[in-house]
């Protein structure tokens, strides 16, 4: 099912939540909104759902206006962030619930709706706990079971609130990888609401940036964090290190560094420079005449990557990562002179 947002604006008293949004939502994508508290993702969702009615614009399910249509009529599941599941009912019977509630001619029979039920239960792998209540599970447990519940009824369509947001990281970590390898076996069309960048980068097929009721950037995970529309999406989307370049004969300079800067105007006389901590190369000894001189505040080697706050000759202070095998190489120390290039630069702005 594909998905057409046309023009779709909502206020709540003053609050303009949204602003004439357009967007385009590909059957079969796993879509995330990203963004602040207050930026509108959620607003957006519930308008999809229908449980929220926009001022003006349209939602388009496959070509056609929703406006009409009832939220049962839409063929959404809905997975809220705090699972909403009955207490008083066993998991199996929160599953079975909007399979039971459907007209009677369109009700399984009983045989069909334990079937269904125990199916479901395999697919989300917890088919041995359908007789306990949601009090007697983990969190990432309810989670899943939540979303067995919004799949029982086939829907066309899969909304996500926050759906992680409640567990603690590691659950979080788990269960979003096991979001990305779940959709990509049903290929069902889904949007989830996220304010965590991790989230979005990493179980996203495309994202939505959001801020103010408005799109920032629509892209691809690797679209958005490298080729950043606007500061905004810069700097909402991972660590960035900001520096104030003088700019001579149209180029760069940071200290005596000169750094590359395509397309910089010939004329300008300053830069604001937008860098990303991995994308520095730390050396013992100046390179090429362009390397920044700084010295280390302080160093993490704990992770994957170690990271290394730094301060340089002119007394900005930014933090540079570097792999482990880099850092067992150079040994570096705190109070240690570093000489520091520029591989890239993220985002630059310059005047004139």
């Amino acid at each position: 099912m594909s998905i057409e947002v046309k023009g779709v604006s909502k206020t709540f008293d003053t609050f303009k939540a949204l602003d004439r949004v357009d967007l385009n939502i590909e059957t079969g994508e796993l879509l995330a909104l990203l963004g602040p508290s207050g930026s509108g993702k959620t607003t957006l969702l519930r308008i999809i759902a229908g449980l929220e009615v926009a001022d003006e614009g349209q939602i388009l399910f496959h070509g056609e206006d929703t406006k009409e249509r009832k939220v049962k009529d839409r063929q959404v599941g809905f997975v809220f962030q705090h699972y909403a599941l009955f207490r008083h009912m066993t998991v199996f019977e929160n599953i079975a619930f909007g399979l039971r509630v459907k007209p009677k001619h369109l009700r399984l029979s009983d045989a069909q709706i334990k079937e269904k039920v125990h199916g479901l239960l395999r697919l989300i792998q917890l088919d041995y706990i359908g007789e306990r209540y949601p009090w007697q599970l983990s969190g990432g447990q309810r989670q899943r079971i939540a979303l067995a519940r919004a799949l029982a009824v086939e829907p066309k369509v899969l909304l996500l609130d926050e759906p992680f947001g409640s567990l603690d990281a590691q659950v979080r970590k788990e269960l979003r990888q096991w979001l990305r390898r779940f959709h990509d076996q049903l290929h069902i069309t889904s949007l989830f609401v996220t304010h965590d960048q991790e989230e979005a980068l990493e179980v996203a097929d495309k994202i939505v940036v959001m801020n103010k009721g408005r799109l920032e950037q629509v892209g691809t995970p690797e679209e958005v964090y490298h080729k950043p529309a606007n500061k905004f999406v810069l700097n909402f989307l991972g660590n960035v290190n900001f520096f104030h370049a003088r700019v001579v004969d149209g180029k760069a300079y940071l200290g005596n560094a000169m750094i590359d800067l395509p397309d910089l105007h010939k004329n300008s006389k300053t830069a604001s420079l937008f860098v990303r901590p991995h994308q520095f190369e730390l050396t013992r000894q100046p390179k090429d005449g362009s390397s920044l001189k700084a010295v280390a505040l302080t160093i993490n080697p704990a992770g994957s990557v170690v990271k290394i706050d730094l301060k340089s000759e002119g007394g900005d202070t930014f933090q540079a990562e570097i792999t482990q095998e880099e850092f067992q190489a150079l040994r570096f120390q705190k109070g240690d002179t570093i000489y520091v290039s520029l591989r890239q630069v993220t985002y630059y702005e310059y005047e004139i």
